[in-house]
Parts: structure tokens; sequence; C-alpha cells
């Protein structure tokens, strides 16, 4: 990152993490369960005691804690200070402090040894970033067996975009939800690209997330999202989320 636009984004996520500035956008995230089970299981999927992994901007503390309860080796860095602190305060109530590894970082120049790590994984951190730069870390710092998973918004969605636009106080001024752009360069990186896209239809349930029915109505919408996106490929520029799943990073000389 530029000098100026690390700045603002460790400023931005040191307010959010302290003062809960975001506290709106759980409405949204409340029909995200699917979507997030399905970047979860890809996280663990063969990833056992042992093994390194790098949870690539961290926040108050994520997902990062579970893995390391279950002994993963666990390196977790965010941008933000105050997020960091939250983070170590957090794995300390839980008694695992001695377990995970929290440092402010620049996740565009990591300071990891090259194929380091057996699992890269963040949510919402890739369109903070200077997309081809951190991917260049990350097939850099993971092993050749090793894999990436990411869950992180689109940006094709019209109702999406006037939400964000009528809302800019949520977001920094330099995220860029992914496009479909974004998404085709990361063959560049890595040999093995998948892409499950979901949350169209399911956010009609947002407005019934506190009444009784609201669990059946997402399951079958999120159902229903499933089928459009497999008979209809062009609306999956629709979709509010991808969970990314990338193996086999590529070596420099192979990228294109």
């Amino acid at each position: 990152m530029t000098e100026n636009r690390l700045s603002r984004e460790s400023k931005f996520h040191d307010e959010a993490f302290t003062e809960n500035t975001r506290a709106v956008a759980a409405a949204f995230y409340s029909v995200a369960t699917v979507s997030r089970g399905a970047y979860h299981a890809l996280i663990r999927e063969q990833l056992a005691a042992g093994d390194r992994a790098l949870e690539y901007g961290c926040g108050k503390g994520g997902l990062g804690l579970e893995l390391a309860k279950e002994g993963v080796c666990v390196n977790a860095i965010d941008i933000s200070a105050a997020g960091v602190e939250l983070a170590r305060a957090a794995a300390a109530a839980e008694g695992i402090a001695d377990r995970v590894e929290f440092e402010v970082m620049n996740a565009e120049e990591l300071e990891f040894p090259g194929q380091h790590f057996d699992r890269v994984f963040g949510s919402g951190i890739l369109h903070h970033l200077d997309l081809p730069r951190a991917l260049t870390e990350v097939a850099r710092v993971l092993k050749p067996s090793g894999k990436a998973c990411f869950f992180e918004p689109l940006g094709h969605n019209a109702l999406i975009r006037l939400y964000r636009k009528l809302t800019p106080n949520m977001r920094s001024e330099d995220e860029h939800p992914l496009l479909a752009s974004d998404l085709k360069s990361l063959q560049r990186f890595f040999r093995k690209v998948e892409v499950r896209y979901f949350h169209l239809l399911s956010l009609a349930a947002i407005p019934l997330r506190n009444r009784a029915g609201f669990g059946p109505v997402l399951r079958f919408l999120n159902r229903m999202d499933q089928v459009l996106f497999s008979l209809l490929p062009f609306l999956r520029k629709q979709a509010w989320i991808v969970v990314i799943d990338l193996a086999d990073p590529l070596p420099p000389e192979e990228r294109q």
C-alpha cells in the first residue's frame, strides 16, 4: 500500500473496531450463514493440527481463534493496531494467547518467508487491497500444496451499489468490491481457481431476520439462488458474496 492509503485504511479500521461503526451491516450479514459456512468448510478442508495458517486480515479476532484451539499453528495480521489488540484480548480470554501470533502488518508486504503456510484465509480483505500485489504475496507465502480461501463482496449488483453509495461512512474510501475482471485475474497467480456465488434472491429475507419463519424462508431462497446461478450463469455477477478457493500457486516466472 502507498503510505497515504495505508494510513487511511488503518485509521478507518481502528475506528470501525473501537466504535462499532459497521453495526448496521449486521442486518445484511444475517442472511450470509450459508456462504459463511462454505467459506469455513474450505478453510478447514484437509487442515490438520500442526499445519500453519495465516488469517489475512484478522480484525478483532476471527476463525483463527477456533483453529488454534484445534491445534493449528496460526499467525494473524491486520492493518489496524486497535483490531489486533482486541484480537489478542479475545485470544487471552479464550486461554489460547500462546497459540496465535498477532501482528500489525501490511497485507501487500507480508513479513513471512516463502512457502511457509498451508492455508491463507481472509474475510472481506481483498477488496481493500491492490489485488495483484496482495495475490503476489499470498502465492509467495503458500506452500506448493497449500490453498487460499476468501470471502468477498461483489460489486455488480445495482441495488447493493446504491446502498453502498447511500452509506459512505460505513466503508473506507479506498475499498472496491470485486468485479468479474478481478475474479478472472486470480488465474494469473493460481492454477486452480474456484469461485462460488451466493445471495441474490436471499437478500429479500433481510426484512424478516427478526421474525418467525426467517430460517425456512432463507433456506428456500438460498436454494433458489443456487438453481438460478446454475441455470443462468450470467446472473452470477449479481450475487452479493463470492467464496474463493485458490490452490496450486504459480511461481513468478509462470505468471502472465
